[in-house]
């Protein structure tokens, strides 16, 4: 405040000084003078307390910016149009408009340069400067993205290198520069700016263009032979996993880009604040990032349930270590044990209800049928009969596009679960709902780690049939779009996520092969093994009867209910309970298809000769 004491006085008499040496001989008239002194000591007490008013005493003035120099302009136009007016009315003179005018511009000058010296100093001399990296960087991308990935190497004091040049498509930003760094050319011309600057790393700039993009770009730039990062994806960021700033390898995630999914907060908080929230696979891959994400909006309790202890226990001490205040309690249960069910389900008496508990292994699920239609069928039955005796408001179940049109033990079982839940929608006041969508990138049963463990070991990567395609999504991004369907639930409904386009499995185990530094059929061989039973080349999100319908969420789906025969789907479960570990694989496959006509024949084959 001293210093800016100072400088206002001195502004003002800069401003009169000029006013006159420029329109007179230098002399301030004795008038004015008088003015001057007279107004000293209360314009000065009127720009300070506009100065603190509009913060520029609370602020860390080395790391100033753009909104920093804002705030200096809006408050010393203030206080300049303060003062002139005080002037107006207790003076012998007023100001001359030209010097009004001078002292809004010298007090704006000397009050913004006495603070953003202190960013410049910080800058380079404060920061103790270290010769740095000697690689030279080509930045892809010359928007926000690239301006903040150069910053960032800059922040570092350029020991992860230094930016020579930006790549960009643009037309328009070709010979231009940002922060004094050239673009150098568009995609095209990557090769040639790699040989002619000698680039030793390259970094990927451009966080939300589409993987298809994203995938040509790597493509090019991995045939330079130099080392290629890039900047974090959408699904990181939303996730929490990373800083905006951290500049990491590429991921396969990558190629798969997505646009970012947006969680309508004020409905998701709605009906999960203050409730009560049951999770059962809550030590799986979804169920586990399920947890994570409800926490985001404060329910009274979590209720974690799993089968598995290890998952459970893990999931468990990550919430209280990184939530202590949540009200977190885990229950090792087995969904097929009715009587545990409806004992915990009446200990908790939930408000909302996510199953992700579930065999979803289809070749293991070949091999254990009865398995499979005790834990997906009869398990969701069991949860689904205890929600509707405590009177759960919103109960969803999480499914699979393999549940349409199944050719496999898994996708059957988990089209009958569907069908358990919209049964008990129409005799229940609980709202149940089922969300299905594709494979998951991280999950346990993704083909990613597989794939990652045979190019640890040298290959080969085996992929069961080169024209095999599946969806994927990113876990967070599936979790949070099941807990958006939810909030959507008006009972009854089958929510499809939208899954953008399919993804080839061989161009995926091409990429991952790439990714990891080798060239595939020459460094990593890539065998074909001949699909597995239960499995086909494409999965479907409908079946022919279902339909769909938009909502407001532009990245969910609802279909349209079919017929179920309840009858039926009673006797199974009861067929269930009374003989489940004691079925036949043709007794299993026989009621699966009896129940669900579009189950194909040709599945029943392959399990029969396997």
């Amino acid at each position: 405040m001293a210093i800016d004491a100072v400088l206002v006085n001195l502004a003002a008499f800069l401003s009169f000084y000029i006013r006159f040496a420029v329109d007179g001989d230098g002399t301030i008239p004795e008038e004015y003078l008088l003015t001057l002194t007279h107004s000293a000591w209360t314009a000065t007490l009127i720009y300070l307390a506009v100065f603190y008013v509009f913060g520029l005493y609370n602020k860390l003035w080395q790391y100033a910016s753009i909104g920093e120099l804002l705030s200096i302009i809006f408050a010393v136009t203030v206080a300049t149009a303060g003062t002139v007016t005080m002037v107006y009315f207790i003076a012998p003179m007023r100001f001359p408009h030209t010097v009004s005018a001078l002292m809004w511009f010298s007090t704006l000058f000397l009050i913004g340069g006495s603070r953003f010296i202190w960013r410049i100093l910080q800058d380079n001399i404060f920061t103790p400067h270290v010769p740095g990296s000697q690689n030279q960087v080509l930045i892809i991308g010359a928007g926000d993205a690239g301006v903040m990935a150069a910053r960032e190497l800059k922040n570092k004091n350029y020991r992860e290198g230094r930016p020579v040049g930006y790549i960009d498509d643009a037309a328009t930003k070709q010979r231009l520069q940002l922060m004094g760094i050239p673009v150098l050319g568009t995609r095209k011309d990557i090769p040639r700016v790699v040989k002619n600057h000698n680039i030793d790393k390259i970094i990927i700039a451009m966080p939300s263009v589409s993987g298809e993009i994203i995938r040509e770009i790597v493509g090019i730039c991995e045939k330079t032979g130099v080392d290629l990062k890039i900047m974090p994806g959408v699904f990181d960021v939303v996730s929490g996993k990373v800083d905006t700033t951290e500049i990491r390898q590429v991921q396969v995630e990558d190629l798969l880009g997505r646009e970012p999914v947006t969680v309508d907060l004020e409905d998701v908080a709605g009906y999960l604040t203050g409730e009560v929230v049951l999770i059962t696979g809550g030590g799986g891959s979804i169920g586990s990032e399920l947890c994570r994400q409800v926490t985001r909006f404060n329910p009274a309790k979590l209720v974690i349930v799993g089968h598995g202890e290890n998952s459970v226990f893990d999931i468990e001490q990550e919430l209280r270590s990184e939530n202590p205040s949540l009200d977190v309690v885990t229950e090792i249960l087995d969904i097929k044990d009715q009587e545990k069910v409806h004992i915990v389900f009446q200990r908790y008496k939930p408000g909302v209800v996510f199953h992700a508990a579930a065999h979803k292994h289809v070749p293991l699920m070949e091999k254990n049928p009865e398995e499979a239609l005790k834990n997906n069928v009869m398990g969701t039955s069991n949860l689904a009969e205890a929600a509707d005796a405590v009177k759960v408001k919103t109960f969803v179940l999480i499914s699979t596009d393999k549940a349409v049109n199944p050719t496999s033990i898994m996708g059957a079982t988990k089209r009958v679960a569907e069908m358990v839940i919209q049964s008990m929608d129409r005799r229940s006041d609980t709202k149940y709902v089922a969300v299905r969508f594709g494979n998951v990138l991280g999950s346990r049963g993704s083909v990613i780690p597989t794939f990652k463990r045979q190019i640890a070991k040298g290959g080969p990567v085996t992929v069961t049939h080169p024209d095999m395609v599946r969806y994927f999504m990113t876990i967070p991004e599936a979790s949070q779009l099941v807990i958006q369907a939810g909030s959507m639930a008006q009972g009854g409904e089958i929510f499809i996520l939208d899954m953008g386009q399919p993804v080839k499995i061989l161009d995926l185990a091409r990429d991952l092969i790439r990714l990891s530094g080798f060239e595939p059929e020459v460094d990593i061989k890539i065998k074909f093994t001949g699909m597995r039973p239960g499995e086909k080349l494409f999965e479907e999100l409908l079946t022919a009867e279902e339909g769909t319908s938009a909502t407001k969420h532009k990245r969910i789906f609802v279909a349209k209910p079919n017929n179920i025969n309840v009858s039926q789907l009673e006797e199974l479960i009861h067929l269930i309970r009374e003989r489940g570990s004691y079925l036949t694989r043709e007794e299993v496959i026989g009621q699966l298809q009896a129940i669900v006509p579009t189950f194909k024949k040709q599945a029943s084959k392959a399990v029969a000769n396997q």
